[in-house]
């Protein structure tokens, strides 16, 4: 490689990509303000646990009675939930809580049932084997009431029937709840589809307007809180990761306070100012980020931002799992164009083709380019112009424009542009 072109590894799935640039056309490098881990990510979490924000600990909250609801990350979110379980664990114990009387709930939301080894690797082997370990069932929920939203508030009855109802997480920028975490893991973590539907369908409203990401007064986390509120979530437990996916900051206590001293810490990391450039290559940051396109489109929208109107983006998502949800498929096979996913999603909300409408919103403003294991035809109909390699996706862009500038993400399921 000749000194004036430099390679960087790009994350995909599980393996790597390379790119190699001209150095005269990279603006930048977009990287999260990581820090040196100065302090193992159990002792983060057991500070946490015992300086929970107003709220009193767990193991005076608990009794040797209670019957205790563990909320947990399921397998498309990169919570690192068998670290974050053994502490936790002990400070409940510390109260006098039995394993018998305690059930690890996987939040699934909408998404596929999971692999008992899914399940297994998830929470460790040692606490799967011990502890009960269940998947919430979107059949199987009961009515609590109703948000202010006018979203009812259906909620697993496993976990509606608990004593002490406890959330884990990561807490993350979110395109649609601003953040991650807190709530979330209720709604829609562990509730009902006519819930989940509700609750999704605002985004028809708000999804032309300005970005959410990064908002913790989004319509939808109001309507989140609201709702953990009234299902009685008691406490959450979430944790800031870096790109290496170790720990580095935990919170722990009420879900709306605990949640926005989270949050802090996401903006101090991963906000950063830019200077929209002629384009920019995304990659999701790998496994389970770009696990599908579904989950790969949150980095294409964090990548926004760094763009000029009418640029470039370069999507690198390995998508191993195909599209991921079946209404999405559906809306990429029907919809003409982009201007017809969007049209179609102001007049209809369907769960699922929300994603074609923010792909096709945004391929209406850029060019974009996909490097996947996608068959050519699906990212096609997803308006993705399909490449083989990152490379190929740069020789189409110089060739428009030799002098273009381009960003660099390599982390763009984690960070979050912002104009300067």
């Amino acid at each position: 490689m000749t000194k004036n072109v430099k390679t960087i590894p790009f994350a995909f799935g599980r393996g790597i990509s390379e790119l190699n640039m001209p150095e005269k056309n990279i603006s930048s490098i977009i990287l999260p303000s990581e820090s040196e881990i100065k302090e193992e990510g159990a002792s983060l979490i057991k500070k946490a646990l015992e300086t929970p924000i107003k709220c009193n600990r767990l193991s005076e909250i608990v009794n040797q009675d209670s019957k205790v609801a563990i909320i947990v990350s399921d397998v498309t979110r990169p919570t690192p939930t068998a670290k974050i379980l053994p502490p936790l664990l002990e400070e409940l114990y510390l109260g006098g809580a039995k394993d018998e009387n305690i059930t690890i709930v996987f939040a699934l939301g909408l998404h596929r049932q999971q692999t008992e080894e899914e399940c297994r690797q998830l929470v460790g082997t040692e606490i799967f084997e011990k502890i009960r370990c269940i998947q919430h069932d979107r059949e199987r929920c009961r009515l609590l009431g109703e948000t202010s939203f006018g979203t009812p508030v259906e909620v697993f009855e496993e976990v509606a029937d608990s004593d002490i109802i406890i959330s884990t997480g990561t807490l993350e920028f979110h395109y649609y709840a601003g953040y991650g975490g807190g709530g979330k893991s209720i709604l829609p973590g562990v509730s009902s589809e006519k819930s989940i539907l509700s609750f999704h369908s605002f985004y028809s409203k708000v999804f032309e307007g300005d970005p959410l990401s990064g908002r913790a007064d989004s319509p939808a986390r109001k309507n989140i809180e609201e709702a953990a509120r009234i299902a009685g979530l008691d406490f959450i437990l979430n944790v800031i990761i870096n790109s290496k996916k170790e720990i580095v900051a935990a919170v722990a206590g009420d879900l709306v306070e605990a949640h926005r001293k989270g949050a802090k810490y996401v903006d101090a990391m991963y906000k950063v100012p830019v200077e929209p450039a002629d384009a920019v290559v995304v990659s999701c940051g790998g496994f389970p980020k770009d696990i599908n396109l579904y989950q790969a489109t949150k980095s294409l929208e964090h990548a926004i931002p760094a763009v000029k109107r009418g640029g470039s983006i370069i999507l690198v998502a390995e998508c191993a799992e195909g599209i991921g949800n079946k209404v999405y498929e559906c809306w990429n096979r029907e919809c003409r164009d982009p201007e017809d996913a969007v049209e179609r999603f102001r007049n209809c909300f369907e769960f699922g083709g929300h994603k074609a409408a923010i792909v096709g919103k945004t391929a209406k403003e850029f060019k974009l380019y996909l490097v996947s294991k996608l068959p050519k035809e699906e990212s096609e109909k997803a308006f993705f112009t399909p490449v083989k390699s990152i490379d190929e996706a740069l020789e189409k862009v110089f060739s428009e424009n030799p002098e273009a500038k381009v960003h660099i993400m390599p982390e763009g399921g984690w960070t979050l542009p912002v104009m300067e």
